[in-house]
């Protein structure tokens, strides 16, 4: 038999590359689009596993899995109802365990696409509600979002170099962001949260204020969105009245065409359009916190349940 190639030479590239010109079977087109719509990054057919061999070393038997995930690092084969394709992939599928040990590969019907979602840590959710009934579009994927909190934390952690930091944190959307965050910076670190309310004659107020002294301190105010600046701006007047040694501003989302009040905001996660967003600890009347990336909710959804 033909020698086998190295594990590196049959790695497709990391980045996704561009879809063929139509799909094999439509089966293959909604999976496709179903994986665009969740910002899940694939490439189509990217590579071929020899499974068997001539004697004289051609290759005789070849399976392509139809998609990579390569944020998974997960080849994807779907199949269809059909009992006879089924035997067959699986007995590819067995092939390809044997000659290629370190391939991780799954066999999935299309009615598994949930079940094949959990895996990337999407849990119990109810995708295909969120999908059809509630949300216009994902905005950010989780894999976005923790790529973008690891190099804020990086980036955190060179300018704070040799000091400590305090990090506020403004109750509740804040809750996801701030815990990657401060698990992404290698500092040594505090945390402490405030609560804000808005009264309708009075403008803001503080309702939870924070339990430790800052004076002295470097401060550095974490926010899950900041859109006009103003409350953000009547958070840094109340902060810097307690003489912190340096203050700072860490957002995840900016809506900078909302910008009313001249706020710097000196670490940016991501700036987004003015839209109303929600997931990863922003909700709307304490729905969708839960939701493992940032999207887009359709206006008669929260109409609906402004009207219920």
């Amino acid at each position: 038999m033909a020698s086998q190639p190295d594990n590196e030479s049959r790695q497709p590239s990391p980045e996704p590359n561009p879809p063929a010109e139509g799909f094999a079977h439509p089966a293959e087109e909604e999976f496709a689009a179903f994986l665009d719509f969740y910002r899940i990054r694939y490439q189509y057919e990217p590579i071929s596993f020899p499974l068997r061999w001539h004697p004289d070393g051609r290759v005789a038997e070849m399976f392509t899995p139809d998609f990579y995930l390569p944020d998974q690092d997960l080849y994807v084969e779907l199949t269809t109802m059909k009992q006879a394709h089924v035997t067959q992939k699986n007995r590819k599928m067995r092939r390809l365990r044997e000659r290629h040990p370190d391939v991780n590969i799954v066999l999935i019907y299309r009615k598994d696409y949930h079940e094949i979602l959990s895996r990337f840590g999407y849990g119990s959710i109810d995708i295909s509600s969120l999908r059809e009934d509630q949300i216009e579009r994902v905005l950010l994927s989780q894999y976005e979002i923790q790529e973008r909190v690891r190099e804020l934390g990086e980036q955190i952690s060179d300018d704070y170099a040799g000091e400590s930091i305090m990090l506020v944190g403004v109750l509740k959307g804040i809750t996801f962001f701030l815990a990657d965050l401060a698990r992404a910076i290698t500092r040594p670190l505090a945390i402490d949260y405030m609560q804000l309310s808005r009264a309708v004659d009075e403008g803001v107020q503080v309702d939870k204020d924070l339990d430790l002294d800052i004076e002295g301190q470097h401060v550095l105010l974490v926010e899950d969105i900041v859109n006009t600046g103003m409350t953000m701006d009547f958070l840094l007047e109340r902060l810097r009245e307690r003489n912190p040694a340096s203050l700072e501003v860490c957002a995840l989302l900016d809506k900078a065409e909302r910008r009313l009040a001249p706020v710097d905001v000196k670490y940016i996660g991501f700036e987004i359009p003015n839209e109303f967003v929600v997931g990863y600890g922003l909700d709307y009347r304490e729905l969708y916190r839960n939701l493992p990336f940032v999207c887009v909710l359709k206006k008669d959804v929260y109409e609906n349940i402004s009207a219920g």
